[in-house]
């Protein structure tokens, strides 16, 4: 048995998430962001005068990347203080530089500065991901934007729509993940540089009580990591609040996922649409005919995880006792990692499923069929009226046909006989059966709905973000 064998691994790395997504929340980017954040604040505050040597920055700019792992392991177990290990190992790299090395900040400088890049560029990634799934659910809505299909509400049968409606239906809901997640992003801001508790009073120390220059430095160190603006107040933390907002956005997008990928399923099971099925894939183990929907079972189970996450960030952010406490850390650890790892995968999949939807039209119409004269009735009997008949005669008329119909379907296993039923009744000789029971004069303007839809909502998506289009979705497994 090898050493790579024996210990447990995250399936969120190994099975589902991209190696994109895995990098963005991998050591290597963490440390070096850590790193970078030592720099930027080496230089503002040189900019606006302390002593700190070009030869210093520039030392330390040299060793971002190269990060001594082991060494900061060595430092942790020792000190107990992941920040202190860090700095202490970029000091051994940067002996010139070891004395400026976090000068004024508190460990929240790098920790909670870092997660807020690694979010924004998380965010960054799943809207790529998001556009993509919005544009091949309207590929595929467009391609059947008038196929007639049964709706359902309490998932019985309802007035009918189409094919290509109900996939707007579900391209909708990301279409408001878009939109929240583009808000989350605008709304991002570095925690900036605010010290222990959020004074800045060691700042303000050591630009000798110069206000003007802490606050030139904040703005600095901001804008040096891509952020436009810092948050104007924080503990020693940035709000958790910000961490909750961010997970309600990715379970958002779970919620979005998680109601496609059951539709799906009910629809398979009805043999109506299918998600695609590879020629070597294996339905089971046992029953050599099936076709399960293990990806949409797959969407399912992973987004019921992300949703669960959402309760994490809730709860520290309502537990954060007055400037900060640390039990955040260890849940932060696991929760923004996660949840980011599990919104990815779960937006791979839907983007391969939508890829390569298998609809099964003359199963949609006999179905469609088996109950449209049912909800055809009130059609047939204004036809009949329209003709000379009596309403209310035609009503009980219809009333025990659909009775006697509905006995034949239900206790004898037949099909709907009801229009061979009417047609046969001289009371609707006048009646055009045909033109009345056309499944084309039930779906109202779904197929007009579907091309407002794609020109009015997906069009300037799709024009707004072009490069988003070309992302591809691999499942490894």
């Amino acid at each position: 048995m090898t050493g790579a064998n024996r210990f447990y691994d995250n399936p969120l790395i190994e099975r589902y998430a991209s190696r994109e997504m895995a990098e963005i929340w991998g050591p290597q980017r963490k440390f070096s962001t850590w790193r970078r954040l030592w720099v930027a604040l080496a230089e503002a505050q040189a900019e606006l005068g302390l002593p700190i040597r070009p030869e210093q920055i520039e030392e330390l700019r040299s060793r971002v990347d190269e990060i001594d792992f082991e060494a900061a392991t060595r430092y942790e177990r020792q000190l107990r203080h992941d920040v202190m290990a860090h700095v202490r190992a970029y000091g051994d790299q940067c002996p010139g530089a070891r004395g400026i090395i976090h000068l004024g900040a508190t460990s929240c400088y790098v920790t909670d500065n870092t997660d807020l890049i690694l979010i924004r560029e998380s965010l960054e990634l799943l809207r790529n991901r998001l556009v993509a799934v919005i544009d091949r659910l309207a590929h595929f809505a467009v391609r059947w934007r008038d196929l007639a299909c049964l709706a359902f509400t309490h998932l019985q049968p309802a007035q009918p729509t189409t094919i290509g409606k109900r996939a707007c239906l579900w391209a909708y809901d990301f279409v408001l993940d878009l939109e929240e997640l583009d808000h989350r992003l605008a709304a991002l801001k570095a925690r900036g540089v605010k010290g222990t508790t959020g004074t800045q009073a060691s700042f303000l120390s050591l630009f000798e009580g110069d206000h003007s220059k802490v606050q030139e430095l904040e703005r600095r160190v901001a804008e040096k990591m891509g952020f436009a603006a810092s948050y104007p107040v924080t503990g020693q933390t940035y709000s958790r609040k910000v961490d909750s907002q961010v997970l309600d956005l990715l379970s958002g997008i779970a919620q979005s996922a998680h109601k496609m990928a059951t539709d799906l399923r009910i629809l398979a099971h009805r043999k109506e649409i299918e998600e695609p099925f590879e020629a070597q894939q294996v339905g089971s183990s046992a029953m050599a005919y099936k076709r399960n929907p293990m990806r949409c079972e797959r969407i399912c189970g992973l987004a019921r995880f992300l949703i669960s996450l959402q309760s994490s960030t809730a709860m520290t952010a309502a537990t954060q006792w007055l400037e900060r406490t640390l039990d955040d850390s260890a849940n932060r650890r696991l929760v923004l990692p996660q949840a980011f790892l599990t919104a990815d995968a779960v937006l791979i999949l839907c983007q391969n499923i939508t890829e390569g939807l298998v609809v099964y039209p003359k199963v949609i119409e006999r179905h469609l069929r088996a109950e449209l004269p049912f909800m055809a009735t009130e059609n047939i009997l204004m036809a009949a009226v329209a003709a000379g008949g009596d309403r209310q005669e035609l009503h009980e008329r219809i009333r025990q046909h659909s009775q006697a119909a509905a006995t034949v379907i239900k206790e004898q296993g037949g099909e709907n006989d009801l229009i061979a039923r009417l047609a046969a009744d001289p009371a609707f000789a006048a009646v055009n059966f045909r033109e009345v029971c056309d499944p084309r004069t039930f779906v109202g303007r779904a197929p007009e709905q579907v091309d407002e839809f794609i020109h009015d909502i997906v069009e300037p998506i799709r024009r707004k973000y072009q490069a988003a289009l070309q992302i591809q979705a691999e499942v490894v497994v």
